[in-house]
């Protein structure tokens, strides 16, 4: 924890930076955390139970409100960003639990939001932290680099089982998040085709393919197709499209994410649009935010609001629309996990239950602390390894409880942090979106040709 009595020596800023107003400030001008904000803060605790870094260390600083404070305390200029108030920020998953738990309605989506970018800008790392930031931002957001990549550590699983396992500590991480049944079918899938509805048309709706979801779950992007259309949407889908920026932007690398969410908004302002279907929820969670994001751009201001008020995730789709008759039966108990993103910063958690429930014959089942992040949060279960698979074991210990045949969650992080904390548990347990099940459903597969087809 840090020790607010102790000396600090601030390190450098990265060149290019604003200067800030008084030297001794920790932050620029550029979108500092607001102060209004971080006094709403009443320091109250209701937040302590719900953040899960607080859950696993019961550490003061490594709370919401403990954050504020050092918020604060930087805002003031009474400490300088140090190595020790960095990981206290950088050790927040960002999964915005205290926010709905906040009575006071504290927005710390926002104050971390902010407060990320001023480290990335303001903060420089130590040299073997910066190399693998940078490798990982050079593989999530471009689906080939990242086809290659994957296909070349499958192979090599392939070839020397085991050898994966010598890695360094993140990089060693990182392959265990490969699903067992390995990657090489995605270098021969792309984006699904655009799919007219079946009967009468209800909706017009683009899909989101993702960057993630499209390389390591490519049959999601095709069973989001398959189920809009048979629940009377038309399906489109902008075959340029590229990454959305949420995952560096939650990682505070703002000015890249918005240039790929400026990119992105132009491939679908189709104004015959109704909805935009996405099927991860940090996505998700970012679009639905651009017109906030940008709303200091006079040119991409507008384009954008007028993109994120279509955005909707994909079961909130399916479900406004109702299910189709002839939905099959699917005999499965189905253990279901509330991604964050989905829940708490998008306000989704009947919606897919509703979904699902539709199913004849699926049992849904809810999994102690369901709401509680699994540890992948973005790039979180890549740079804060140890943190990230004691959450994603206490969630392994859950889904486990709950004896269920199936885990399926919104988020295709969330299902490869859950499924390989159960793979190091000795359990295989398929994990599904909760469109992989509709689509099973609909086309009258058993239950094992939908575990097979995933």
């Amino acid at each position: 924890m840090l020790d607010p009595a102790a000396p600090r020596s601030r390190p450098p800023a990265p060149r290019g930076a604003p200067r800030p107003a008084a030297a001794q400030h920790a932050f620029d001008d550029h979108h500092p955390p607001d102060p209004r904000l971080i006094a709403d803060c009443v320091h109250c605790g209701f937040c302590l139970p719900a953040c899960p870094t607080y859950q696993l260390w019961g550490e003061e600083m490594d709370s919401p409100r403990g954050r504020i404070l050092l918020m604060d305390l930087a805002a003031g200029g009474e400490r300088p960003l140090s190595s020790e108030m960095v990981a206290h920020f950088d050790s927040c998953l960002g999964c915005l639990a205290c926010v709905p738990a906040c009575p006071s309605g504290v927005a710390y989506d926002r104050l971390l939001e902010s407060t990320r970018q001023q480290v990335e800008r303001r903060y420089r790392r130590p040299l073997k932290d910066r190399l693998w930031r940078k490798a990982v931002f050079t593989v999530l957001p471009h689906p080939t680099v990242m086809r290659l990549g994957a296909l070349s550590m499958w192979a090599v699983q392939r070839v020397r089982p085991g050898s994966l396992d010598l890695l360094p500590g993140r990089a060693a991480a990182a392959a265990a998040l490969l699903p067992s049944g390995g990657p090489a079918r995605s270098l021969l899938r792309r984006l699904p085709a655009p799919r007219p509805a079946r009967g009468n048309t209800r909706l017009r709706v683009g899909l989101l393919g993702g960057c993630v979801q499209r390389v390591v779950f490519p049959l999601v992007n095709e069973a989001s197709a398959l189920a809009l259309a048979a629940y009377g949407a038309e399906v489109r889908i902008p075959p340029g499209q590229g990454c959305c920026g949420a995952l560096e932007y939650h990682a505070g690398r703002e000015a890249a994410a918005l240039r790929r969410a400026r990119r992105l908004v132009a491939q679908f302002e189709d104004p015959q649009l109704d909805r935009i279907a996405v099927n991860a929820a940090g996505c998700g969670a970012l679009l639905s935010e651009l017109g906030r994001l940008l709303e200091e751009d006079s040119k991409w201001g507008p384009r954008a609001a007028a993109v994120a008020a279509k955005v909707r995730d994909v079961t909130e789709v399916l479900d406004e629309l109702g299910p189709p008759p002839g939905l099959h039966p699917l005999p499965l108990r189905v253990a279901y996990h509330d991604a964050c993103h989905l829940i708490h910063a998008q306000g989704v958690r009947e919606e897919p239950r509703r979904v699902l429930r539709a199913i004849p014959e699926l049992q849904l089942v809810e999994i102690a602390e369901s709401d509680l992040c699994c540890g992948s949060a973005g790039t979180y279960n890549l740079t804060e390894v140890e943190a990230a698979h004691d959450l994603g074991r206490r969630k392994a210990q859950q889904v486990a409880a709950a004896s269920a045949q199936v885990l399926t969650a919104g988020n295709p992080g969330c299902l490869l942090q859950i499924q390989a904390a159960l793979r190091e548990s000795g359990i295989e347990l398929p994990a599904l979106h909760p469109v992989q099940l509709v689509a099973a459903s609909l086309l009258g597969q058993g239950p094992e040709e939908a575990i097979l087809r995933s």
